[in-house]
């Protein structure tokens, strides 16, 4: 829709009510004159003069049907009624033009002989002053009452939808309509006004979507804190009523529990983990790094979890100088959730391929093992906060769910992502990319 600013509108229904007025005025002149003149011109003036003189000097023949004619076709066509009185007060002529109507200007002459009123002459001449009065009057109105439901329709009523509009929205209510107007100003806010009901809409989209993830991680949270600890506890009231009645039974018990312990401390320390990762905006101490030696750091802390599975790394499409700009500590976490799932969930003799390469401005690297892979499900869902696998549910990988979730987090910190897929030969495959110079 075309705008117009509210100055230029407001100019423009000034000028309706100084102009219509004045265009109804014309109009009614013209339709009593037939002319768009404003005074008598000389020709009407003539016709005047000419018809009185006649009359004047033929006072005998004003009973005379042929002078009667000849006068009627002198008057004829012009802007005149012409009648004439006699001395004893009959009418004697009369042009017979009907102009007998409202709005006439009439001027009277009587007819003198040596004293003696011979008769009266009454010439009726169209006076349009009334009629175009009131008729300015009507286009005055007329004015103003179009000028008012251009208000109305244009400025008044969007107006008040928005007022409306903000009271629905103060009330929860975000499914408004509000009408366009072709004023500038209006349409502005309206369409200021639609933003911010769609922030509001994204912003409540957004807010219930965390909440769902708030009640899911919590239920997550709960089943995986309660899992280990009603096995500790088994375990220790079994010692304790003396169920371990042997030095062997003992340990084994004592070895259960520390292994319950063991998955609790890692489940709060990824929990604390996952709660940091959350601050996008914390300030990360990156310096620049060689890619390379950080990954074999993480690859020498889980070579003996991989040793325990005779799980091997193939390292031999690593590209050499892989340099990147990054906070080591954060990175090497990130890198040691993924090569620790990827360890977690190969098979015994299985084999990692790990893989380093340039593509432009980014660094990319992939980590592929020999294991089952990813449902369709888990494609969709790998990267949310304590979600796993259904077969895995029993904690027989020890996984808590939340290594893949911050190591995605800690790449987008360092302006890249991570992607998960499976391998056209088997097996899940991890994909990440870091940019070169951050």
């Amino acid at each position: 829709m075309k705008t117009i600013r509210i100055r230029k509108f407001t100019v423009l229904c000034f000028a309706l009510i100084l102009t219509l007025p004045w265009l109804f005025y014309v109009v009614a002149h013209f339709l009593v004159t037939s002319t768009f003149t404003f005074r008598i011109d000389d020709t009407q003036l003539e016709q005047i003069e000419a018809a009185v003189s006649m009359i004047e000097e033929n006072v005998d023949m004003w009973t005379v049907p042929s002078w009667q004619e000849q006068l009627r076709e002198q008057v004829e066509g012009s802007q005149l009624d012409v009648s004439i009185w006699s001395g004893a007060g009959q009418l004697v002529f009369h042009t017979g033009t009907e102009r007998e109507r409202a709005f006439l200007r009439t001027e009277q002459l009587s007819i003198l002989e040596e004293g003696e009123v011979l008769g009266r002459v009454v010439i009726s001449q169209t006076d349009s002053r009334t009629m175009q009065i009131i008729a300015a009057f009507v286009g005055l109105l007329t004015a103003f009452m179009l000028v008012g439901v251009l208000l109305r329709k244009y400025i008044l009523k969007p107006l008040e939808s928005m007022s409306k509009g903000s009271r629905q929205i103060a009330e929860g209510d975000l499914d408004i309509q509000l009408p366009t107007s072709p004023i500038a100003e209006i349409s502005e806010v309206h369409e200021g006004f639609n933003v911010m009901v769609r922030g509001l809409k994204d912003s409540f989209q957004k807010q219930m979507e965390l909440e769902d993830e708030r009640r899911f991680m919590i239920a997550a949270l709960a089943h995986d804190l309660r899992t280990p600890l009603f096995a500790l506890r088994g375990y220790l009231d079994g010692l304790e009523s003396g169920i371990a009645d042997t030095e062997e039974k003992r340990a084994r018990y004592l070895a259960v529990c520390k292994e319950k312990s063991a998955q609790l401390d890692q489940l709060v320390e990824e929990l604390f983990a996952f709660s940091k990762s959350e601050y996008h905006d914390e300030k990360l101490n990156k310096k620049e790094l060689d890619f390379n030696q950080l990954l074999q750091r993480v690859i020498n802390s889980v070579v003996l979890q991989a040793q325990n599975k005779s799980i091997s790394f193939d390292l031999s499409h690593l590209e050499e100088a892989c340099f990147v700009k990054g906070d080591a500590h954060l990175l090497e976490r990130a890198l040691n959730n993924l090569l620790d799932n990827a360890v977690r969930y190969s098979p015994m003799y299985g084999k990692i391929v790990v893989t380093c390469e340039k593509d432009n401005d980014n660094l990319i690297f992939k980590i592929q093992d020999t294991g089952e892979g990813f449902t369709s499900e888990d494609l969709a869902r790998v990267f949310e906060p304590l979600y796993r696998g259904e077969a895995s549910r029993n904690r027989a990988t020890g996984g808590t769910g939340l290594g893949l979730a911050i190591a995605r987090r800690i790449l987008r910190q360092h302006g890249g992502d991570l992607v998960a897929a499976n391998h056209e030969s088997g097996g899940a495959i991890i994909t990440g990319w870091l940019p070169l110079n951050n």
